[in-house]
């Protein structure tokens, strides 16, 4: 049996997520890889430019972190929420720095999982692996039980009744999203961007007419008399546990890195930019939101605080257009959180740490089939049974142990210096960016539920039993 030790990457042959030829090790302990796993001869191409990446990163994050959690987090921390969501980002940036860099040196299909894979070795690799997969899983099911909600209020004001439960417009939704998936990355990436547009143009409109009102320059509601912490400074870091659900996207432009034209450019502008981007939206819809409703009141609402405060701005008018953004970045998020976790199950596939049929590519759509279903389909099931505060927790925990591990994988990579490893980005602030990064990532988690804690670790636990059991001899092929 092979030690389990980093292996030193190398030049992949082609720009494809086809494996390499299998070479000595590297590592100097005389196993060769057994990790060639692609059952078809195509590899994935690159067909997403800076745009669709960006739109994959925000379309994920807009989602959740503008129209479901305000009132999750608001009705935990009162206004000082929106320092819940800034100092989110803050820890998004300090992981999409030490990520960028890594991901141009990597530019392949699996983000987090290959970076940590080649750095630390193959048990924490597949323990990121794994996670990455579940946490994106957990992720959509939330995402897409927001949209049931969404839709099933809006019928409720409409003065509709509707013969189902909202579950099931999220399983509805999860089937068709995966099909989409299936059919072509390039489907996804122009959904996304069509969404995007369509959803910047709304929030940015709902935004300015907040500012406008708040300010006294057109009509708007009294705004509620209450302090900015209200309920303590201690809500505030809970509270970015729960809400850092919404900063997912950044690392999804990763893990289809394999797919995007010019990566040493295109990754590091769409990984940042995002954060930054949507970091801005975050904070500026939750201070609109808590100018307007009370800590009781957000509490009450949950999920769908943000439609009131939309009544209260634009009456009916605002309600129906704020659903209509609901719905569309509730999609968005779950659209893009579908395609990046198959991707995460691709990689595993292409490494040997599943079964060989995982990592196929379908001769027809260039995509990876197998993988999508066994995203599409546990996304599905969860839709039906999964409530929203357990879901977004366990996605961000499981997300949480990735960043963490990602940003001492660079550490490994700089400190052994190989000569393959060339990253077109380098991360700033060296070491000190990715050592922040990864402590607070990892010290996120202590601040969360106990039953997500229990289910992540149960996660990350059958993880590394899997590993042990079925692939326990794999020697990974050397990546960038």
């Amino acid at each position: 049996m092979t030690t389990d030790q980093p292996d030193r990457p190398t030049t992949d042959p082609a720009e494809t997520d086809q494996p390499a030829p299998d070479q000595p090790d590297p590592a100097g302990t005389g196993a060769a890889s057994n990790a060639a796993v692609s059952s078809g001869t195509a590899g994935l191409q690159r067909t997403l430019g800076l745009r669709a990446a960006l739109g994959i990163g925000m379309g994920t994050m807009i989602g959740a972190g503008i129209f479901v959690f305000p009132g999750l987090a608001g009705g935990e921390a009162g206004p000082a929420a929106s320092l819940s969501f800034a100092l989110g980002g803050v820890i998004a940036l300090l992981v999409a720095l030490p990520a960028s860099e890594l991901a141009t040196a990597m530019p392949r299909s699996g983000g987090g999982y290959v970076f940590v894979s080649r750095g630390l070795g193959t048990r924490w690799g597949s323990l990121v692996g794994f996670g990455q997969w579940v946490g994106l899983v957990f992720a959509s099911a939330f995402y897409l039980s927001a949209a049931g909600d969404y839709l099933l209020d809006s019928a409720e004001r409409l003065g509709m009744t509707v013969p189902f439960e909202g579950a099931w417009v999220g399983f509805t939704l999860a089937v068709i999203l995966s099909g989409i998936s299936l059919v072509g990355t390039r489907n996804t990436g122009r959904l996304q961007n069509g969404i995007l547009a369509v959803l910047g143009l709304l929030l940015i409109a709902f935004l300015a007419w907040a500012g406008l009102a708040l300010a006294d320059v057109v009509p708007g509601p009294p705004t509620v008399d209450q302090s900015f912490f209200s309920e303590g400074g201690a809500p505030v870091f809970t509270a970015a546990a729960l809400v850092f659900t919404s900063y997912l996207g950044f690392a999804q432009i990763a893990a289809v890195a394999g797919e995007i034209r010019e990566p040493e450019r295109n990754v590091p502008r769409a990984m940042v930019g995002s954060v930054l981007l949507v970091m801005a939206a975050y904070v500026a819809t939750m201070l609109v939101a808590t100018s307007w409703l009370s800590v009781d009141r957000m509490a009450e609402l949950g999920e769908t605080a943000m439609i009131e405060v939309a009544r209260l701005l634009a009456g009916p008018l605002g309600v129906i257009g704020f659903l209509a953004c609901g719905m569309l970045a509730t999609l968005s998020s779950a659209n893009a959180s579908i395609l990046s976790s198959s991707r995460s199950m691709f990689a595993l596939g292409r490494d040997g740490l599943v079964p060989d049929g995982v990592g196929a590519v379908n001769e027809r759509f260039r995509t990876p089939h197998v993988a999508l279903l066994l995203a599409g389909g546990p996304i599905a099931i969860l839709t039906l049974v999964g409530p929203l505060d357990v879901l977004a927790e366990v996605a961000s925990l499981l997300h949480l142990v990735l960043y963490g591990l990602m940003c001492f994988s660079l550490i490994a990579f700089r400190r052994r210096d190989p000569e393959t490893y060339r990253p077109t980005f380098t991360c700033p602030g060296y070491p000190w960016v990715p050592i922040l990064g990864g402590v607070a990532s990892l010290s996120l988690i202590l601040l969360m539920n106990p039953l997500s804690q229990v289910i992540g670790g149960a996660v990350l636990l059958v993880a590394l039993a899997w590993t042990g059991i079925y692939a326990p001899d794999v020697r990974l092929k050397e990546t960038p």
